[in-house]
């Protein structure tokens, strides 16, 4: 690992934690850590030719390991929320750990957002980190395998997660990051606008979790992001599920294509800046910082406070190991589960 593009992050009770930097101006510049294997910072050239910290995190591992925001982080093994963390794996029952009224959520108590990862390889613009989870990790069966491939080119980062397993278990892995174009410690993304491509969503209760019954439409709701919509306006509207959420923290039904498709745009209008996010998973967790409540340190100092940051979290959808009509979200001997997003950074005209 070269010692220029790897830095000492601070002590934590797992151990060192390192910072590897990635790629170099004027393209991205990712800052990531192998604690949690996590998007610490993302320098990102905008439209506007200022350069800035697109992404929000912690200022140090203490405040990281304290935290239930999961910035940044690696999420495994089961991305969303399970409910009452029970499920059948070819007929056996499962119980894995509780950690979110109730129900499991991003893996459990300490899921893979936490764990100390090893860094298999590290280049000027990739790093490979990998994971080991044993069998029973969280109540979970099997010893699962787990890598992740971050790549940096010259407009885009790539996050490739992969994973192999001894035994019938459910995966879904995903990325973290709470987004904001206009930079870390700048305030809400409420100015920005978010297009998805999707027509339908999961409705969810009072704790997070899938209604029984099939996806709903976004047609005629607050959830039609199908057109780019101002965040700030869409999230105060009035309807039950928004009241609930406190704000959005649903699944979209992606348009269904083959591989690695566009599936969401974000636009700042005030950094002439757009993301483009690609993914080959059938859903989108888009979580507006709802419970981002200023009681977290931010690397910008300050505090992190609702609406600062918009995670865009491609996945299988939330409790599909207890919702067969959701699909089949078990990795077996024999098979690698894969997964790819990619950030792609746009700057706009005047």
């Amino acid at each position: 690992m070269p010692d220029s593009r790897a830095f000492p992050f601070g002590s934590s009770p797992r151990g060192e934690v390192t910072r590897l930097v990635l790629g170099s101006a004027p393209g991205p510049v990712l800052e990531l850590l192998d604690l949690g294997a996590t998007v610490h910072r993302l320098w990102v050239t905008g439209g506007d030719g200022v350069r800035r910290d697109v992404v929000l995190s912690h200022p140090d591992p203490a405040s990281l390991l304290a935290s239930t925001s999961y910035l940044g982080g690696t999420i495994g093994r089961y991305a969303n929320r399970v409910a009452d963390g029970r499920f059948e794996v070819d007929g056996q029952e499962v119980q894995v750990g509780t950690n979110d009224r109730g129900h499991t959520l991003h893996g459990g108590p300490e899921g893979f957002d936490v764990r100390l990862w090893d860094v298999e390889e590290q280049g000027e613009d990739h790093a490979v980190l990998t994971l080991v989870s044993p069998d029973g990790d969280q109540g979970f069966p099997g010893e699962l395998q787990v890598r992740a491939r971050f790549t940096v080119t010259a407009d885009a980062v790539e996050l490739e997660l992969s994973a192999t397993t001894d035994a019938p278990t459910p995966v879904c892995l995903t990325s973290h990051a709470y987004l904001n174009l206009e930079g870390e410690g700048s305030g809400t993304i409420d100015g920005q606008w978010l297009a998805v491509a999707a027509a339908a969503y999961v409705e969810i209760d009072g704790t997070g979790i899938p209604v029984p019954g099939p996806p709903a439409p976004v047609e005629g709701t607050p959830f039609d992001l199908r057109e780019p919509r101002r965040l700030g306006p869409v999230v105060r509207l009035d309807h039950a599920q928004l009241r609930d959420a406190g704000g959005i923290d649903h699944n979209y039904v992606l348009d269904p294509d083959e591989g690695v498709r566009p599936v969401a745009w974000l636009t700042s209008p005030a950094t002439r800046t757009r993301l483009v996010l690609s993914s080959d998973q059938p859903g989108l967790q888009v979580y507006t910082g709802n419970g981002l409540d200023g009681s977290e340190p931010s690397s910008a100092g300050g505090w992190h406070r609702q609406g600062d940051g918009l995670a865009l979290e491609p996945q299988v959808f939330p409790d599909t190991p207890r919702r067969p009509d959701f699909g089949d979200a078990t990795l077996r001997p024999g098979e690698t589960y894969r997964s790819t997003l990619r950030w792609a950074f746009e700057s706009l005209g005047e």
